[in-house]
């Protein structure tokens, strides 16, 4: 009977998602990153384990896009605007231009070191040039990192994903036998026209219901979380729909709406999470279910050697080719270069040659798969301690933290955690020595397990994290007296008063 079918795909479902939410606390501890232990789930599902068989490429496409719009709109809802604004060109240029420096050295790589031929090359070096938003936001939120690059990585992960898509289906239209051949300059003004598009389409869409979504707004946080998602899908469709960028679309307009100040705002960021994190648990783990086990060892030699081309050579031409415009320092450059992270993207992109009919690309998918599973082993892991040997290391790192609380947002209060890293100048710092703008308070400090309300007169420590309680209006304030402070002790700012006091007339 259907009903007994429906109960054992519901027993399956329910005990993959359960095993998959624990993998998180596995993940964590073992500093392991969660997408590799979701594709071991579902190649533990697939042929060679339990063998549920799952080899429709065509459906993992579809299903592919589907999550990849939900993880754009949950990056894209959680990201700040405060903290990409002032490095929206470098990542715009990377996400672009950077793309293209990408994939033309790998295509050049890979067409001496392989032998393929170049139509295939270019549309191996396409799939692998885009960084994995999911991949990207979950190290994010574990590497405490400068304002500046954390806005930048969020940034381009979220950009980048469109253009490489429409570059990776030019490539293989192209080469598949009845591909419409037109000239690179082509194109590339038809690339340009859709992100263009897609970007305006996100905006007009973001700001318009944004604005209606906050005049009629439903008493529920749940309505109105799964009317903000609804939004950030329907700018993907309607962009789709006007052959223009659904991805940018989303991206746009879930950025949009996450810094329009929206009501119960932390219920949609805390449903937005939830529902990304669903779409990267059920992508990873179909992507395992795709895979064979079998066939996966033919590609090994293969994959290192692109990707060795890739994490050594290609993308940090890329990043040396973008970002020194903007003068970043060589040190932010090299972790740029090594936290270039690949995961679901590459992967989903894989399955286009097959779908268009791409003569002679079946072995691209399980090369690709190959690639991210050992890159993401050596790269993910290896991030914190490369923040540290570069000295990048946030010292008084600060995150917004969302509680689902009528009396905070009716105060129109909000609420910020900071730990107070090892170089940190806040260490020896009493409470009143902050100095922090009215309106704001250290409500509690966690130390070593315990917590406790500080007083005035309470030292903090390395390794201490605070909690403040802040309006809306003096948050901003506070963020930059506490990093002031971290940074240069505690008469920050006091100093520059006391110069511009004795200055002559």
């Amino acid at each position: 009977m259907l009903t007994d079918r429906l109960t054992g795909w519901l027993l399956i479902g329910a005990v993959v998602l359960l095993v998959s939410i624990a993998a998180v606390r596995l993940a964590n501890r073992w500093g392991v990153p969660a997408l590799l232990l979701y594709l071991a789930i579902g190649m533990g599902l697939g042929e060679s384990g339990l063998g549920v068989e799952f080899d429709d490429r065509a459906l993992a496409q579809v299903l592919g896009y589907s999550a990849l719009v939900l993880i754009l709109a949950e990056g894209g809802l959680s990201t700040s605007w405060s903290a990409i604004r002032p490095v929206i060109g470098p990542a715009a240029l990377l996400s672009t231009i950077g793309v293209v420096v990408s994939v033309g050295v790998l295509a050049a790589a890979v067409h001496l070191l392989l032998g393929l031929s170049w139509n295939v090359s270019l549309l191996l070096g396409a799939i692998l040039s885009s960084t994995d938003a999911a991949a990207v936001f979950s190290v994010l939120r574990v590497v405490p990192l400068p304002r500046r690059l954390t806005g930048l990585l969020e940034a381009e992960s979220g950009f980048n994903d469109a253009p490489v898509v429409l570059l990776v289906v030019a490539l293989a239209e192209k080469a598949a036998p009845h591909g419409a051949d037109h000239p690179w300059w082509f194109l590339a003004l038809e690339a340009a026209g859709e992100l263009v598009g897609g970007a305006l389409i996100g905006l007009v869409l973001g700001y318009l219901l944004g604005r209606l979504l906050r005049w009629a707004a439903p008493g529920s946080s749940g309505l109105f979380s799964i009317a903000v998602i609804s939004v950030t899908v329907l700018a993907y469709a309607a962009a789709d729909a006007a052959h223009t960028s659904g991805f940018i679309a989303t991206y746009v307009c879930a950025l949009l709406l996450g810094n329009l100040h929206l009501p119960h705002r932390p219920a949609v960021r805390g449903f937005s999470q939830a529902v990304g994190w669903l779409a990267q648990i059920g992508l990873f783990v179909m992507l395992g279910l795709l895979a064979s086990p079998s066939r996966l060892g033919e590609q090994v030699d293969d994959a290192l050697v692109v990707g060795l081309v890739l994490l050594v050579l290609a993308r940090p031409l890329s990043v040396l080719a973008t970002v020194s415009w903007f003068r970043v320092p060589l040190r932010e450059q090299a972790f740029l270069s090594w936290a270039g992270l690949r995961g679901a993207v590459p992967v989903v992109l894989a399955t286009v040659p097959f779908t268009l009919g791409t003569p002679h690309t079946e072995w691209i998918f399980d090369l690709v798969f190959v690639l991210v599973v050992v890159f993401t082993l050596v790269q993910a892991p290896t991030l914190p301690w490369i923040t540290r040997r570069l000295g990048i290391v946030d010292p008084a790192h600060t995150v917004d933290v969302d509680i689902e609380a009528t009396p905070l947002e009716q105060l129109g209060a909000e609420v910020v955690q900071v730990t107070i890293g090892e170089t940190s100048r806040l260490h020896g710092v009493e409470i009143f020595e902050l100095r922090l703008p009215v309106g704001a308070n250290v409500t509690l400090v966690v130390r070593d397990g315990e917590g406790f309300v500080p007083t005035s007169s309470t030292t903090l420590r390395r390794g201490d994290s605070l909690l403040i309680v802040a309006t809306e209006s003096v948050r901003r304030k506070t963020i930059r007296r506490i990093r002031d402070v971290s940074r240069e002790g505690r008469l920050a700012g006091w100093r520059a008063a006391r110069r511009d006091d004795t200055a002559p007339a």
